[in-house]
């Protein structure tokens, strides 16, 4: 494992959630962050492989939890990347009946999402990549990590050309 000062730099797991092709971006976001939403515009633009991180700051964000679990279920029903859009489109609505909209829209089953959602396993995957986060070093979300080095907060201009976005 390679090291970033102290931390170690997060390593890929198997059941990490991956979409694209391109440099590797590990990122540690949390749904109800307005910051993380930002950086979600920003990197989907980009030709980058994506790997998604729970880092729910529920301090800052008191559904950010819930909303990590609720995308766990959907992924369960393979639909992780759909839901994941869904939520960054539109942060202003994230209780249970506009999560329950979304899921009707996608075609999922609501009771198996509910009962997902409310699982210890699901607890659990959030809990694993949140952990791994702060083994890392994340104080802040969101925070990329990009050949090995941290970069808390949106992608600046430069992040973003390095990666093949200007």
């Amino acid at each position: 494992m390679t090291s970033l000062g102290s931390q170690p730099v997060p390593a890929l797991v198997g059941d990490d959630h991956t979409v694209g092709d391109g440099p590797l971006v590990i990122e540690y976001s949390d749904l109800e962050c307005p910051y993380c939403a930002k950086a979600n515009l920003l990197l989907g633009g980009l030709a980058v492989r994506r790997v998604f991180r729970h880092f729910p700051v529920v301090s800052k964000h008191p559904r950010a939890r819930v909303l990590a679990h609720a995308l766990e279920a959907a992924g369960l029903q393979g639909a992780f990347w759909e839901m994941h859009g869904s939520l960054y489109a539109d942060q202003g609505h994230l209780d249970d009946p506009h999560l329950w909209e979304r899921c009707e829209r996608l075609g999922l089953d609501v009771a198996r999402f509910e009962a997902d959602r409310r699982s210890d396993a699901v607890a659990e995957r959030v809990e694993r990549d949140f952990r791994s986060g702060l083994r890392a070093g994340v104080m802040t979300t969101p925070t990329l990590f990009v050949g090995g080095r941290a970069h808390p907060g949106v992608p600046d201009a430069r992040l973003l050309a390095r990666l093949g976005g200007g």
